[in-house]
């Protein structure tokens, strides 16, 4: 017990850098997959039927295959392959290989979610705006858009919070985020060797991070609730 005590600042710094770089990677993704996944969602729904059958498969492909397997292509094809290494070293590198591949990953699944809340608003609305002189995309801004958000707000929570999890994966590509930092201290590159215990904190930044987003998003699903 007394060796643990001795430990724990080691142990608490390494683990609170870690999971600074585990938020940073989660913020940037969102940052970048939600917007990305509207124009992945309108090219899904494009009337041009070539785009929408493209847009469709990539989507297919990416919601299909594992995302540490995209991690890993990403980051290593480009140099192996293509014998160009567009990602640069050290971990900055890593962590643009990483935000690029959670990007586009998320983007494909928040695409679907957005398709489906802006398919479920029943047409008629559409039809009342021309009706009225609105154009389409003052239809969606005004009508659709805000409708839709209080009906993808809970599917939306659940791949946020999924989110926050799968960052772990990027210690694939080395990546030294929380879940990297607590191997640390198992393979004694932290100084500290075969100690197990530190996993079990990572395990509290989860649950602590998670159960703050849990709490903002469910306050966001009530005030939302004005659209019923």
């Amino acid at each position: 017990m007394e060796l643990i005590l001795e430990q724990m600042p080691i142990v608490i710094h390494a683990l609170n850098i870690g999971f600074l770089q585990t938020l940073k990677l989660f913020f940037i993704t969102l940052i970048g997959a939600l917007p990305l996944g509207l124009v992945i969602a309108f090219g899904s729904m494009s009337r041009f039927w070539p785009l929408r059958y493209v847009t469709r498969f990539v989507v297919w492909i990416i919601r299909g295959t594992p995302l540490m397997i995209q991690l890993l292509i990403i980051y290593y094809f480009p140099g192996l392959v293509l014998h160009t290494p567009i990602w640069g070293g050290g971990e900055g590198g890593r962590f643009l290989a990483a935000a690029v591949s959670f990007i586009f990953n998320y983007a494909c699944y928040f695409s679907e979610i957005y398709r489906g809340g802006i398919q479920g608003i029943p047409v008629g609305q559409t039809e009342a705006g021309l009706v009225l002189g609105m154009t389409r995309p003052q239809i969606f801004f005004k009508v659709t858009l805000l409708q839709m958000i209080k009906r993808i707000v809970p599917p939306m929570s659940n791949e946020i919070i999924t989110l926050v999890k799968d960052t772990s994966l990027a210690r694939i590509i080395a990546l030294q985020e929380i879940i990297w930092a607590g191997q640390a201290f198992m393979k004694g590159s932290q100084g500290i060797s075969g100690a197990i215990w530190p996993l079990f904190f990572t395990a509290v930044y989860y649950l602590i991070c998670n159960g703050l987003l849990t709490v903002a998003l469910g306050r966001l699903e009530k005030r939302l609730d004005y659209f019923k």
